[in-house]
């Protein structure tokens, strides 16, 4: 029998399913990327800020091998060196560690360390075999910048050395250069940090650092002086050499003093102002006070004079010249040289008190007229007959001939006298047209006409001398005394430096006379020989 019941299929049986646990293979991964997370965590915690430094020139860096040092302590690396969008310099991208954060200032300097040789010294050897690197001088501000300018040459002084700052102005540089030393009383007190010509071109402007404790002897009774090679002085002590230092000769540097009576104590602010003198005699010298310009008008060869050749006053030093020029003269058709000096009364020290600085300019110009009228001149002499230099002096000539002093020029022109040596060349030329006018060749005949009567005179009274006795003897004997005298006379207004012709004529007319005199004596001799044992006979009356 059939069963008719229809299949069913049985349900299904869900069976609750276990619980699958995770296999310790997949923790690796975790674990890793957790150690990546941080180890990108550490090394962004460790890292410090990124900068661009741009130099002239990308000579001696690498990227990834060139490092940045502070005092010779690695504090960054060179990552990438790019042109810049001009192409006129390189820009090096620098990756700086966290603890150099305050280097990333405003005012922090960067520079390749590479060999230098400077006349300062020799410095960067040390990079022959390590290579060169990137040094920093940290900057003073609290501002952070990313992009700086590096600079070609190594700061002479670092940010941190204890100091202050001034600035000299000179009219040249000298043999001055950065890095140059400054000295106190012998002593390296700073350096020279720069240098740079003035706008108008018209001197120079210098920055130097005087480091502690040095700086607080600036005042604002210093002088700065250049102190570069030696001072050789001759005067009436002797020879005297100054020198600061060897290194000075060589290398060139500035000095400072504070001038004698000046207070120690007195501070002055960073960045003051100073003139740089020349030498330490014009440093320490006293101020000169307002100059009185003068024009002096010279018609003779001003050869050897230069612009800035010493104003002298009786040895006393009281101006120099400032400008020659050459001038034409319509009125009288000829040349003159007008020389513009600057005179300093202060100079004068107790005598300048009559240039009072109360006084008005009309009051000086009255004061100067009243020196011309007694005779008040300028005059060229020479300074040194080796080189030929002259300068101006000042003097009273009480004899000179007066002239008028006119207050109203601007500048007031001061009167001249021609040179001593002017006047001595006039003279010679003055005896030499003298010499000239002379009738050298009749006074020659004349003398020789003399001389060869004399020469017969001499011969008779050798004869008659021998025939003398006692009695006559004196009367010769005169006679030869007064011939002797003669000769003097003669022998004398024969020099060269004779007097007037006339005198000279004068002198062989009474040469003359006495030759001749003596001709009458020895004729009579001859005649009446007798006459040398009787006298002369009384003529009858």
């Amino acid at each position: 029998m059939t069963d008719d019941t229809p299949f069913r299929p049985a349900e299904p049986h869900v069976a609750p399913s276990r619980r699958i646990r995770p296999s310790l293979v997949w923790g690796i991964p975790l674990i890793a990327a957790l150690i990546g997370l941080a180890l990108v965590v550490q090394t962004l915690s460790k890292r410090g800020p990124t900068i661009t430094v741009s130099f002239a020139s990308a000579e001696g860096i690498e990227p990834g091998k060139t490092k940045v040092k502070f005092k010779n302590v690695d504090i960054g690396d060179v990552k990438t060196v790019t042109l810049t969008p001009d192409r006129t310099r390189v820009t090096a991208t620098i990756d700086l560690v966290k603890e150099a954060e305050t280097f990333a200032v405003e005012g922090s300097r960067f520079w390749v360390v590479r060999p230098r040789f400077a006349g300062s010294g020799i410095s960067g050897l040390g990079t022959l075999l390590s290579g060169a690197y990137i040094a920093v001088d940290v900057g003073r501000s609290d501002r952070k910048v990313t992009d700086f300018t590096g600079v070609d040459e190594p700061p002479v002084v670092a940010s941190d050395v204890p100091g202050r700052r001034f600035q000299l102005h000179a009219a040249d540089l000298g043999s001055l250069d950065v890095g140059s030393p400054v000295f106190f009383r012998r002593i390296e007190a700073g350096h020279v940090e720069w240098f740079s010509l003035n706008p108008d071109g018209n001197g120079l402007t210098l920055g130097v650092f005087i480091k502690a404790p040095y700086d607080r002897f600036v005042t604002p009774d210093s002088r700065f002086w250049h102190a570069s090679g030696v001072d050789l002085r001759l005067d009436a002590g002797g020879v005297r050499v100054q020198t600061q230092s060897l290194a000075t000769i060589l290398l060139g540097g500035v000095a400072f003093e504070t001038l004698p009576g000046g207070d120690p104590a007195a501070h002055v602010a960073e960045g003051t102002q100073f003139w740089l003198a020349a030498d330490r005699t014009e440093a320490l010298k006293a101020p000169d006070g307002t100059p009185q310009t003068l024009v002096l008008r010279f018609r003779q060869s001003i050869r050897g004079l230069s612009v800035g050749a010493p104003v002298d006053f009786r040895g006393i030093e009281i101006g120099q010249v400032r400008s020659i020029d050459v001038t034409y003269d319509r009125s009288t058709g000829d040349f003159f040289s007008p020389v513009v000096v600057d005179i300093y009364p202060q100079r004068l020290g107790s005598a300048s008190a009559t240039f009072r600085a109360d006084s008005t300019p009309e009051q000086q110009l009255q004061l100067l007229g009243n020196l011309v009228r007694h005779g008040l001149r300028a005059q060229l002499r020479s300074g040194n007959l080796l080189t030929g230099q002259l300068y101006v002096a000042l003097d009273f000539f009480p004899k000179a001939d007066p002239v008028r002093f006119d207050a109203r020029l601007d500048p007031p022109e001061l009167p001249t006298l021609p040179s001593d040596l002017q006047e001595l060349q006039a003279q010679v030329q003055g005896i030499l047209r003298k010499v000239e006018a002379l009738p050298l060749e009749t006074l020659g005949q004349d003398a020789h006409r003399v001389m060869t009567a004399l020469e017969g005179t001499l011969k008779r009274l050798d004869t008659l001398a021998a025939r003398a006795d006692r009695e006559t003897l004196p009367e010769v004997v005169l006679a030869v005394r007064d011939l002797r005298q003669t000769l003097k006379v003669l022998e004398g207004n024969m020099a060269g430096d004779a007097p007037l012709p006339q005198e000279t004529r004068q002198a062989l007319k009474g040469l003359s006379d006495a030759a001749r005199s003596i001709k009458v004596l020895t004729d009579t001799l001859e005649r009446n020989p007798e006459a040398l044992l009787q006298g002369k006979k009384e003529s009858s009356r």
